[in-house]
Formats: structure tokens, C-alpha cells, sequence
């Protein structure tokens, strides 16, 4: 794509193809950091990745059936959720003015292509590796040992719930028929929407993708009739009297309070939030990082012209006034004024509801990837869980805890503030570990250079990285900017910054959890955490994390490589029960 290489120097490595049987295992050092040259079966070139990272899949126990239509509709289903038919009123009301609305959602689109360009060249240096922030991290802070994985993991594990999209399938799967719900027959249906969905990607993972797609195309054509619609509106070939009056004098009443602009533009970059959703599968495509590149700028720039052909409906067929005051979602003042009320309001909240649970699916599919290779890198419990993909051939562990944690989530808090505020939980430290990623790329440059290593087949321009460090610490530190009402007067009745302390509380409770497990037990028990790479029944590969005592290092380092694999076959027993934490004594080779 031409214009995504004007955010980059794209271009092929001479000989880095060479052949991967003869590059593979060779370890490059650098300081006290060693990376190992690792070949997958993607048909992706050699990556050097630092040793501590999870084990590179040389086969995906996942298969490669993620092609060019699937990247597009995971990124698409991903991206429109709910967002676009509710956020651009409060867009409206944050910004002030069609105007600078319209340019907003503009500049959403430059944000998520610079932030698309720093995942491509992420993705160029490891394409054998699923999971995006998971290795980017990894590899971008390989010290101190496991810091970062364990920081990341913890995070991406605890908040991987998707209460809040649930009960949004669940309130507009009861507005269909007018129903109003109890509090507990919304949770009910959320739960039960959520397990269906689950269930639908558990048994096949082809299955799962064909799902996918064949949802996210009723979700584009849905959008593609609401901008049809709105065309028709501004040339006044329906009942809408006057459809340009809301572009005349575009810019009046633009909003110049630092809340309502910075809220305003959150939204607009949480709309666009699931460009990189194709980046979690990364081992899973086939020659990844053209692929990708080619077809998530495709689905970014499609759902851009929908996005602002949508808003162009909205602002042709209601009033500006209108928009700004209603507690409706946009799309339903667009239809009810379009269609009048009636059987057009129900097909519409028929259509946000499947265009929910689209995105409950591509969310599922994504972050399963994550979770999974959280699991691999050996610093949660129970590595075999997260890596296996038995019995069906899909990451059924991570599966599971996502509908876990989800229907805690869904029944434990009660409406209102506790909800909003598990809600707002989640964004936090997501906000952080997006502007490490982002320095993290000058980082892993600089590292590549010293080692002598040629570029890869994409790099971003400078200017873009930089732009994207910005706007990432942008939204990390304008939280902390009180409402308009005061410190009270966000979306909880307590103080409005709640969560964020609390986010951060977390990454701090993460780095001590570390020190101990890390530094701490290790020098009083007399031992050393190493790693030692698993080989599963299913083609999975994993890292293990294991204590090994002090008398014994010698003889482990005899024995393993620099990655863990095992040198010669040794016998290991068991000392405690956790077969994550145990520790290792050596008896006679077997």
C-alpha cells in the first residue's frame, strides 16, 4: 500500500532468506544480552529475539488459515463495535462544533495509522511471534529478567474481562422487543450472550473465522446503508427539512474547555481501537508482515470513509441542538427521523446487537492470543493450560478464563458506580504499556544496530514513532485533568481519579510481586529461576519457569542452552508440587 509507505522505509533484507536451517540456533551477544536466531513456519524471515522471550512455534499448533479477508474483518469487527453508532454525540458535545468534530475523527484515523506503523515494524522484527504487546514488551525490555512479562501478564490476565461489551449486547438484544430489564435479567443475557460466543470459537478455529467474517460483513454493509442513507438525506429526497443547515457555519460554538476536547478525542481513539487485532495472529499468517500491512491498512482506511460518511448521516438528519441534549445513541435519532419509529428501531437495535457480538467475537479471538502467550513465556502458573491447544485445536485455556473472569464481572458488581469504575480500570495501565511500546521501538533499533543486523522488511519513519509517543502519553496523563464539575463530577459519584490510582497501584503491586519472586525468595532459599522450553503432544512450545538450586546451576548449564532446550536427556524430579515453581534436582541421564 502506497500511501501506509509514505509512515515508513519499506524494504526486503539481501540475504536474510538465505535459509533458515542455517541460521537457526546461531546467538548473537550483546552485553550481558544473548538473542537466539529463530525460524517459524510462516514463511516469515529469521527474527533475533533476546533468550529469555517464549520459544518461537516453529509449526503453529493453531494452523496458518488466518488469510487477507480474515485480517480485514478482525481488525473491522474489532473496530466497529458499538462506538459508532453512540459516540458521535458526545463527540459533538466535547468538541463543540460539526467542524472540528469532523476533523477529530480525521485525526483518529492519523493516530491509530501511526500506531499501525509502530506494530508493523514490531511485527517485522518477530513475525514468528502471536501476541503483539506481549512480545513487543518482551523483547523491547528483556531487563530486568521477566520484569515486563510478569507486569504485562498480570494485567492482560486480571482485566481481560469483557463485562461492559456483554451487557451492551444484552440491554439492546431487550430494546428489540421494548422489553425494560431487571438488573439481574440484563446480567442474565449478558452472560448467556457471552457464553454463546465463547462456545461458537471453542470446538474449530477455522469455524471461528468464518464466523467472524460472515459477521463483520453484515456489520460493514450496515454501516455502508447508514452513509447511503445519509446521502440521500443531504440531497432531500426524504422527510428531513433542510439537511445542510447543521454544515452551515460549521465551526460556530466550537468548545475551547481542555475536558471536553480531550474527552472528546479518548473516544474518537477508542473508536478506532482494533487496527492491530490482526497483530495478535501474527504465527498464524502466512508471509505476515506484507499481508498484514496490506490488508489492516485496507480495513483502517474502509472503516475511516464509514466512519465519516456515518457522521455525515447523523449531522444531515438531526439538529445539532438535538444531538448535543439527547441521552439516545446517534443512530437511533438518524433512523427515528429517516424512518420515523417502529420496525425501523428495532431492525436498527437488531443490527448494534449483532454488531456487538461481532466484537465480542473478535475481542475473544485476539486476546485469547495474548493470554496464550502471556501463558508461554513461563511467568503465569501452569504453563501447559495456556499453551495447550487441546482438545478442539484452539486456545481452549485462555477461552476459559476470558468467560471466567467475564461473568465474575458481570454479576458481582452492581450497577452504577462500582461497574463504571471496573470499567474505567481497565484503560490505565493499557495507557502505560502503550507508551513503553511505543519508546520501546527506538530501543529495539538501537539494539538491532549494535548487533550488526540488517533492517527488516518494514520501518517506520522516526517522525511517526515520535508522533505516536505523544499522543500515547497524552491519553496517560490528561486522566489526571478534573471535570468541568469538579473532582467529583466524572462518570462515579466518588473521586474521579480513582482508577487511576488504583491502575496504577496494580503496576506497583506487579514490580514488588517481581522483586520478591525474582530476587528476593531466590537468594534465601539458595536457588536461581531458569527456563526450560516445554514441548507439548499438540506442536505447542513453551517456556517453563523452574528453581534450580545453587549446587546445581553448573550441571543445568551443561545441560540446557541459552533458550532451555534440554542438551541431553536428563532426569528431573520434582522437589514441590507446583509444576510452574518447583524445584530441580539432577539424578542419571535417561
Amino acid at each position: 500500500m502506497s500511501f501506509l509507505r509514505r509512515f515508513a522505509k519499506d524494504r526486503l533484507i539481501p540475504d536474510a532468506t538465505s535459509s533458515a536451517r542455517e541460521v537457526q540456533g546461531e546467538v548473537l551477544q550483546e552485553g550481558s544480552l544473548k538473542f537466539a536466531v529463530e525460524q517459524g513456519g510462516n514463511g516469515s524471515l529469521p527474527s533475533y529475539q533476546e533468550v529469555t522471550g517464549a520459544p518461537v512455534e516453529r509449526f503453529s499448533p493453531l494452523g496458518y488459515a488466518v488469510g487477507p479477508v480474515t485480517i480485514m474483518f478482525l481488525n473491522i469487527s474489532k473496530m466497529i463495535g458499538t462506538g459508532v453508532y453512540s459516540t458521535p454525540a458526545s463527540v459533538l458535545s466535547g468538541t463543540g462544533s460539526i467542524g472540528l468534530a469532523m476533523i477529530y475523527w480525521f485525526l483518529g484515523f492519523i493516530i491509530a495509522a501511526s500506531s499501525l506503523s509502530v506494530y508493523l515494524e514490531y511485527a517485522s522484527y518477530f513475525p514468528n511471534r502471536s501476541g503483539s504487546e506481549v512480545v513487543y514488551l518482551e523483547q523491547a525490555y528483556p531487563r530486568p529478567r521477566y520484569l515486563f512479562p510478569t507486569a504485562f501478564a498480570a494485567q492482560s490476565v486480571i482485566v481481560s474481562f469483557s463485562s461492559s461489551n456483554a451487557i451492551v449486547l444484552a440491554r439492546y438484544l431487550f430494546r428489540i422487543n421494548g422489553h425494560v430489564p431487571s438488573n439481574w435479567e440484563l446480567k442474565g443475557i449478558a452472560i448467556a450472550g457471552y457464553t454463546v460466543a465463547v462456545l461458537l470459537l471453542l470446538f474449530h478455529t477455522r469455524f471461528s473465522f468464518w464466523l467472524s467474517n460472515g459477521i463483520g460483513i453484515i456489520k460493514l454493509l450496515t454501516l455502508i446503508f447508514v452513509a447511503i442513507t445519509g446521502l440521500v438525506v443531504l440531497g432531500g429526497h426524504t422527510k428531513v427539512k433542510n439537511p445542510t443547515i447543521n454544515f452551515q457555519n460549521a465551526f460556530d460554538g466550537t468548545n475551547t474547555s481542555a475536558y471536553g476536547l480531550t474527552n472528546a478525542l479518548v473516544k474518537i481513539i477508542f473508536s478506532y481501537a482494533g487496527y492491530e487485532n490482526a497483530f495478535n495472529l501474527v504465527n498464524e499468517v502466512k508471509n505476515p508482515v506484507k499481508t498484514i500491512r496490506n490488508n489492516s491498512f485496507i480495513s483502517l482506511l474502509i472503516v475511516t470513509v464509514l466512519y465519516m460518511f456515518a457522521n455525515v448521516a447523523y449531522f444531515a438528519a438531526v439538529p445539532k441542538a438535538d444531538l448535543k441534549k439527547s441521552t439516545q445513541i446517534a443512530a437511533s435519532l438518524f433512523f427515528q427521523n429517516v424512518f420515523g419509529n417502529g420496525g425501523a428501531i428495532r431492525g436498527l437495535n437488531f443490527l448494534i446487537a449483532l454488531s456487538a457480538f461481532g466484537n465480542l467475537l473478535a475481542v475473544l479471538i485476539g486476546q485469547s492470543r495474548v493470554i496464550r502467550e502471556c501463558g508461554r513465556q513461563g511467568v503465569l502458573p501452569y504453563p501447559r493450560f495456556w499453551a495447550s491447544t487441546h482438545p478442539f485445536g484452539t486456545p481452549a485455556g485462555p477461552y476459559f478464563i476470558k468467560w471466567a473472569l467475564t461473568t465474575l464481572m458481570i454479576l458481582a458488581p452492581p450497577a452504577g458506580d462500582a461497574f463504571n469504575f471496573i470499567v474505567d480500570l481497565q484503560n490505565y495501565p493499557s495507557a502505560f504499556f502503550n507508551v513503553t511500546m511505543a519508546v520501546g521501538l527506538f530501543i529495539v533499533r538501537w539494539r538491532r544496530k549494535k548487533l550488526g543486523l540488517a533492517r527488516t522488511e518494514f520501518r517506520a519513519w522516526s517522525a511517526i514513532v515520535v508522533f505516536n509517543i505523544l499522543t500515547n502519553t497524552y491519553l496517560l496523563v490528561m486522566p489526571w485533568y478534573p471535570p468541568a464539575t469538579g473532582r467529583f463530577g466524572g462518570d462515579v459519584s466518588f473521586w474521579y481519579g480513582t482508577y487511576i490510582v488504583t491502575g496504577i497501584a496494580i503496576l506497583v503491586f506487579c514490580g514488588l510481586y517481581y522483586t520478591a519472586w525474582v530476587y528476593v525468595l531466590p537468594k534465601l532459599g539458595g536457588y536461581k529461576i531458569c527456563q526450560e522450553i516445554i514441548d507439548l503432544d499438540d506442536g505447542a512450545t513453551t517456556h517453563r519457569l523452574v528453581k534450580v538450586k545453587n549446587d546445581d546451576l553448573a550441571r543445568w548449564e551443561e545441560t540446557h542452552d541459552v533458550v532451555g532446550r534440554s542438551l541431553d536427556r536428563v532426569h528431573v524430579t520434582e522437589i514441590s508440587g507446583d509444576e510452574d515453581s518447583h524445584v530441580v534436582k539432577f539424578g542419571e541421564k535417561v
